[in-house]
């Protein structure tokens, strides 16, 4: 009796271990069919930081990081000698970017030119992609403001705070074409409250084109060009073109360039550029790009 006893309970044990190997098996294959249910990828690291050369790129900082930009524009080197070939000249802006949520980044600066401080807003709106959700490009909005703090020339003349302000409105489509090239396209919109003349616009409208192509993993070279669309200001002012070259060391992006726009804001260098290349009006500039994590992700916290 104690045999059969025995007996059944070993017949009971295997079977049991049995069943398990079996929905183990079962659970692997259902692993397997999920494997196969179609993912969405993101395209990222479009660009290498939030600039192609002087102008905004499609990237904005992750949650809770803090980025510091120093940007700096020397004279034009056609001066010779003594001005150091543009060395002596010197634009410069300093400004923070902080992604408030991953698609959401506020931003704060303060340019010699002009004296002006600025305010931006960026916030992604969609995001290339392949997968279960295809789209073809990237498309992120920039809204900035500038306030221009130089004193007033003439006091007796009817001078209001609404006239030191201009505005920017750009939409940035862009796309990843591959791991070694993006584009980009930026249709913008530049406001001035108060212009010099009558003929002068207040609404500067200009297509701007853009492109990064990948040298080694931690170098690209950059072009951007910003067309005038037929006006006043197309006719008095020339076309911003800029050819940069970027270094990746970590933490920091250094950005060289060559270009012939003294300005550093939006509203500066694409509606009030008066270098030409083919007359040798090229300045030498420079972007530092240094990232902060303020905030870390949740899935990183202890």
């Amino acid at each position: 009796m104690n045999g059969i006893k025995f007996g059944k309970i070993s017949f009971l044990i295997v079977t049991l271990l049995l069943s398990a190997n079996v929905l183990a098996q079962d659970d692997n294959l259902f692993d397997l069919l999920d494997d196969d249910e179609p993912k969405t990828e993101y395209a990222y690291a479009t660009f290498k930081t939030t600039r192609i050369v002087l102008g905004q790129s499609v990237e904005t900082p992750a949650i809770g990081n803090l980025i510091f930009v120093i940007q700096h524009h020397f004279g034009y080197m056609n001066k010779g000698i003594y001005e150091f070939f543009g060395m002596d000249q010197a634009n410069l802006r300093l400004g923070f970017e902080y992604g408030i949520t991953d698609w959401l980044t506020l931003g704060i600066g303060r340019s010699v030119f002009e004296k002006t401080y600025d305010g931006s807003l960026k916030a992604k709106l969609l995001r290339q992609s392949s997968g279960a959700k295809n789209f073809p490009v990237s498309v992120t909005y920039f809204g900035n403001i500038g306030v221009n703090t130089l004193k007033i020339p003439d006091k007796s003349l009817n001078y209001y705070f609404t006239n030191r302000l201009t505005f920017v409105n750009q939409l940035l489509i862009a796309r990843k074409f591959s791991k070694s090239v993006s584009i980009q396209l930026m249709p913008t919109l530049v406001h001035r409250n108060l212009v010099e003349t009558p003929a002068d616009q207040n609404d500067v409208w200009s297509v701007g084109a853009g492109g990064r192509f990948k040298l080694t993993n931690r170098t690209s070279l950059n072009l951007e060009y910003y067309y005038l669309l037929p006006g006043q200001t197309a006719d008095d002012f020339s076309n911003s073109f800029s050819i940069g070259f970027d270094i990746e060391t970590g933490g920091h992006v250094f950005q060289l360039f060559l270009t012939n726009s003294t300005g550093i804001l939006e509203q500066h260098f694409i509606a009030n550029t008066t270098g030409q290349w083919f007359k040798g009006d090229i300045l030498l500039g420079f972007n530092i790009t240094r990232a902060f994590v303020l905030k870390k992700p949740k899935e990183f916290r202890k």
